[in-house]
């Protein structure tokens, strides 16, 4: 077991490291933050999507650096930025790890059409646990399309964020964290 001295000398040693441990997951909530902006791009037409599930890119490429605290935390975040019941994402996103990691192998080998049917999967998972929860909690259905328009925008705008994480993977945090 190391001691307080022994951490502390690491961290001062090897600030970078830590920095890049945080990056994932600052990333994360700086996507959050953004996706609930008063602003949209498609004039109302389509809700923003659900930035917070680059949570699903970090999951499959770096799982050390995305816990599922950080998670819960992330899903909190949405839940007050949104205005919704909190722990509603929360669950969703918990949902979308805990398939994510347990499905790590299988969604890391898929490419293409199919890495976004994957992420596309991971996505309805977090949506409907997210559907489920407001109907027990406001004790009726709540509207699909709202919902399904979401899931919409997140799939297609995916390939952009998981082309900036992996951007921000290739160049600053495998790189600072001595090329883990």
């Amino acid at each position: 077991m190391t001691s307080a001295v022994d951490m502390l000398e690491h961290l001062v040693t090897h600030p970078f490291r830590f920095l890049s441990s945080a990056l994932p997951v600052s990333l994360t909530l700086l996507f959050v933050m953004l996706a609930n902006l008063p602003v949209s791009f498609t004039g109302g037409v389509l809700p923003a999507p659900a930035l917070a599930l680059a949570v699903y890119f970090w999951v499959l490429v770096r799982p050390d650096l995305m816990p599922p605290f950080a998670v819960l935390l992330i899903g909190l975040m949405e839940d007050l930025l949104s205005g919704g019941p909190p722990g509603l994402w929360a669950a969703g996103f918990l949902a979308a790890y805990a398939l994510t990691d347990r499905q790590r192998e299988t969604f890391a080998g898929l490419a293409g059409a199919g890495a976004l049917l994957g992420f596309a999967g991971t996505m309805l998972l977090a949506g409907g646990t997210a559907y489920i929860l407001a109907t027990l909690i406001y004790l009726r259905l709540a509207p699909l399309p709202p919902l399904l328009l979401e899931t919409v925008s997140t799939v297609v705008f995916y390939p952009f964020v998981a082309f900036s994480m992996g951007w921000v993977h290739k160049k600053i945090v495998g790189p600072m964290r001595g090329g883990e």
